[in-house]
Protein backbone atom coordinates (compact mmCIF):
# COMPACT_ATOMS: atom_id res chain seq x y z
CA UNK A 1 0.00 0.00 0.00
CA UNK A 2 1.45 3.50 -1.06
CA UNK A 3 1.21 5.93 1.74
CA UNK A 4 1.41 8.62 -1.62
CA UNK A 5 -1.57 7.17 -3.28
CA UNK A 6 -4.61 8.97 -2.81
CA UNK A 7 -7.73 9.21 -4.21
CA UNK A 8 -10.26 12.17 -4.44
CA UNK A 9 -12.93 11.94 -1.82
CA UNK A 10 -16.22 13.59 -0.73
CA UNK A 11 -16.31 14.07 2.51
CA UNK A 12 -20.20 15.32 3.34
CA UNK A 13 -21.40 17.34 6.39
CA UNK A 14 -24.77 16.39 8.29
CA UNK A 15 -27.00 18.49 10.15
CA UNK A 16 -29.08 17.18 12.79
CA UNK A 17 -32.57 18.04 10.46
CA UNK A 18 -30.93 15.43 8.56
CA UNK A 19 -32.18 11.89 8.60
CA UNK A 20 -29.20 10.52 7.61
CA UNK A 21 -27.53 12.39 10.20
CA UNK A 22 -29.51 9.73 12.82
CA UNK A 23 -29.21 7.07 10.44
CA UNK A 24 -25.40 6.94 9.87
CA UNK A 25 -25.09 7.83 13.63
CA UNK A 26 -27.25 4.80 14.73
CA UNK A 27 -25.06 2.71 12.44
CA UNK A 28 -21.50 3.80 13.82
CA UNK A 29 -23.03 3.45 17.26
CA UNK A 30 -24.01 -0.29 16.70
CA UNK A 31 -20.83 -0.76 15.05
CA UNK A 32 -19.45 0.71 18.18
CA UNK A 33 -20.85 -1.92 20.18
CA UNK A 34 -19.89 -4.87 18.38
CA UNK A 35 -16.69 -4.35 17.65
CA UNK A 36 -15.59 -3.72 20.96
CA UNK A 37 -17.52 -6.84 22.16
CA UNK A 38 -15.81 -8.91 19.74
CA UNK A 39 -12.41 -7.22 21.00
CA UNK A 40 -13.09 -7.81 24.54
CA UNK A 41 -12.82 -11.63 24.61
CA UNK A 42 -9.51 -11.03 23.82
CA UNK A 43 -7.21 -10.29 27.00
CA UNK A 44 -6.71 -6.81 27.55
CA UNK A 45 -8.29 -6.38 23.56
CA UNK A 46 -10.33 -2.95 24.44
CA UNK A 47 -6.79 -1.92 25.18
CA UNK A 48 -4.96 -3.26 22.56
CA UNK A 49 -7.07 -3.19 19.43
CA UNK A 50 -9.01 0.57 20.58
CA UNK A 51 -12.42 -0.54 18.92
CA UNK A 52 -14.00 2.46 20.59
CA UNK A 53 -12.78 4.99 18.10
CA UNK A 54 -12.90 3.02 15.03
CA UNK A 55 -16.43 4.23 13.64
CA UNK A 56 -15.62 7.23 15.07
CA UNK A 57 -12.85 8.02 12.34
CA UNK A 58 -14.93 6.32 9.40
CA UNK A 59 -18.27 8.45 10.76
CA UNK A 60 -16.59 11.93 11.15
CA UNK A 61 -14.23 11.39 8.10
CA UNK A 62 -17.00 10.60 5.92
CA UNK A 63 -20.25 12.41 7.08
CA UNK A 64 -18.68 15.30 9.24
CA UNK A 65 -17.74 16.20 12.87
CA UNK A 66 -21.75 16.09 14.09
CA UNK A 67 -21.94 12.08 13.13
CA UNK A 68 -18.36 11.74 14.59
CA UNK A 69 -19.07 13.35 17.98
CA UNK A 70 -22.78 11.99 18.18
CA UNK A 71 -20.40 8.31 17.55
CA UNK A 72 -17.66 9.23 20.06
CA UNK A 73 -19.81 10.08 22.94
CA UNK A 74 -22.95 8.25 22.49
CA UNK A 75 -20.72 4.35 22.08
CA UNK A 76 -18.59 4.88 25.37
CA UNK A 77 -21.76 5.60 26.84
CA UNK A 78 -23.89 3.30 25.80
CA UNK A 79 -21.61 0.38 26.41
CA UNK A 80 -20.59 1.57 29.36
CA UNK A 81 -24.59 1.37 30.45
CA UNK A 82 -25.02 -1.96 28.75
CA UNK A 83 -21.79 -3.84 29.61
CA UNK A 84 -20.20 -1.99 32.17
CA UNK A 85 -17.22 -1.53 29.92
CA UNK A 86 -15.39 0.48 29.60
CA UNK A 87 -15.12 1.58 33.26
CA UNK A 88 -16.76 4.44 34.77
CA UNK A 89 -12.87 5.82 35.31
CA UNK A 90 -12.21 5.33 31.58
CA UNK A 91 -15.42 7.49 30.67
CA UNK A 92 -13.60 10.66 30.80
CA UNK A 93 -10.06 9.85 28.65
CA UNK A 94 -12.09 7.69 26.06
CA UNK A 95 -14.80 10.74 25.56
CA UNK A 96 -11.96 13.15 25.17
CA UNK A 97 -9.68 10.41 22.74
CA UNK A 98 -13.16 10.15 20.53
CA UNK A 99 -14.22 14.18 20.83
CA UNK A 100 -10.80 14.77 19.27
CA UNK A 101 -11.15 12.02 16.70
CA UNK A 102 -13.98 13.26 15.63
CA UNK A 103 -13.03 16.65 14.92
CA UNK A 104 -9.46 15.80 13.13
CA UNK A 105 -10.79 13.82 11.31
CA UNK A 106 -13.69 15.68 10.24
CA UNK A 107 -10.70 19.07 9.71
CA UNK A 108 -8.80 16.72 7.72
CA UNK A 109 -11.06 15.42 4.88
CA UNK A 110 -12.70 18.70 4.92
CA UNK A 111 -9.60 20.45 4.37
CA UNK A 112 -8.11 18.27 1.78
CA UNK A 113 -11.01 16.23 -0.04
CA UNK A 114 -8.48 12.79 -0.16
CA UNK A 115 -8.15 10.17 1.52
CA UNK A 116 -4.25 8.61 2.44
CA UNK A 117 -2.82 6.75 5.18
CA UNK A 118 -0.86 9.82 5.28
CA UNK A 119 -4.10 11.81 6.22
CA UNK A 120 -5.60 9.08 8.39
CA UNK A 121 -2.55 9.03 10.16
CA UNK A 122 -2.52 12.63 11.13
CA UNK A 123 -5.79 11.60 12.70
CA UNK A 124 -4.96 9.01 14.58
CA UNK A 125 -1.52 10.52 16.02
CA UNK A 126 -3.63 14.06 16.97
CA UNK A 127 -6.31 11.82 18.79
CA UNK A 128 -3.79 9.87 20.63
CA UNK A 129 -1.57 13.04 21.53
CA UNK A 130 -4.49 15.13 22.65
CA UNK A 131 -5.90 12.14 24.93
CA UNK A 132 -3.13 10.78 25.98
CA UNK A 133 -2.27 14.77 27.38
CA UNK A 134 -5.37 14.61 28.88
CA UNK A 135 -5.10 11.05 30.40
CA UNK A 136 -1.41 12.29 31.89
CA UNK A 137 -3.12 15.10 33.99
CA UNK A 138 -6.23 13.27 34.73
CA UNK A 139 -4.39 10.00 35.74
CA UNK A 140 -1.38 12.31 37.30
CA UNK A 141 0.58 9.86 35.62
CA UNK A 142 2.48 10.41 31.89
CA UNK A 143 4.39 6.62 32.33
CA UNK A 144 0.26 5.39 32.32
CA UNK A 145 -0.50 7.50 29.33
CA UNK A 146 2.73 6.65 27.18
CA UNK A 147 1.62 2.68 28.44
CA UNK A 148 -1.72 3.26 27.19
CA UNK A 149 -0.33 4.42 23.75
CA UNK A 150 2.14 1.42 23.41
CA UNK A 151 -0.10 -1.16 24.11
CA UNK A 152 -2.91 0.30 21.81
CA UNK A 153 -0.18 0.20 18.43
CA UNK A 154 -2.36 -2.78 16.86
CA UNK A 155 -5.69 -0.52 17.37
CA UNK A 156 -4.24 2.36 15.71
CA UNK A 157 -2.29 -0.01 12.94
CA UNK A 158 -5.63 -1.31 12.40
CA UNK A 159 -7.59 2.36 12.63
CA UNK A 160 -4.97 3.16 9.76
CA UNK A 161 -6.19 -0.07 7.14
CA UNK A 162 -9.25 -0.91 7.91
CA UNK A 163 -10.42 2.51 8.11
CA UNK A 164 -8.46 3.41 4.93
CA UNK A 165 -10.24 0.42 3.52
CA UNK A 166 -14.05 0.74 4.75
CA UNK A 167 -13.46 5.23 3.83
CA UNK A 168 -11.94 3.54 0.26
CA UNK A 169 -15.57 1.63 -0.56
CA UNK A 170 -17.85 4.23 0.28
CA UNK A 171 -15.76 7.47 -0.39
CA UNK A 172 -17.75 8.34 -3.38
CA UNK A 173 -21.53 8.07 -1.33
CA UNK A 174 -23.00 11.02 -1.72
CA UNK A 175 -26.09 12.10 -0.18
Amino acid sequence: MNINRHQNFFPLEMDFENKEFYLFSSLFVFGNLALPWFFHMIPQGGLMFLPIYFFVLIGAYKFGWKVGLATAVLSPLANHLLTGMPPEIMLPSILVKGTAMAFLAAFVASKTHKLTLANLAVVVIGYQLVGSLFQAAYMGSVAKAISEVTLGVPGMLLQLVGGYFILSAIGKYRA
